[in-house]
């Protein structure tokens, strides 16, 4: 019911652009926010960014909002993640999610999760 599966990571060099799909469920796309994370080795899990059902956006910060771009295809029930311009501190496991109410930033916010998809930026 809350399945969602990423794809499109990859390892990388700094510089390059990367876009990252989760494909959810036909419900799920439809009335969850949808959000994006990410987890380094060592680090707590981070928010990068979100979308609502209706298209609204959040972004973690003005320097993710200058290079990470989310997106929604109805069409395809996917939630797109595009990375640009990446950097060897953007390497992590990036996991979309979804979930409904709470605060966006918040992983506890989020019910459903993918298992992830690694992406490696090398210097």
């Amino acid at each position: 019911q809350g399945q969602l599966v990423e794809s499109g990571g990859g390892l990388v060099q700094a510089g390059d652009s990367l876009r990252l799909s989760c494909v959810a469920s036909e419900r799920t796309f439809r009335l969850y926010t949808i959000g994006w994370f990410r987890q380094a080795p060592g680090k707590e899990r981070e928010f990068v960014t979100a979308t609502s059902s209706s298209g609204s956006r959040l972004y973690n910060a003005d320097s993710m909002k200058a290079r990470f771009t989310v997106s929604r295809d109805s069409g395809k029930k996917t939630v797109y993640l595009q990375m640009d311009s990446l950097k060897p501190e953007d390497t992590a496991i990036y996991y979309c999610a979804a979930g409904q109410g709470g605060r966006w930033s918040q992983a506890l916010s989020y019910v459903y999760w993918g298992q992830g998809t690694q992406v490696t930026v090398s210097s």
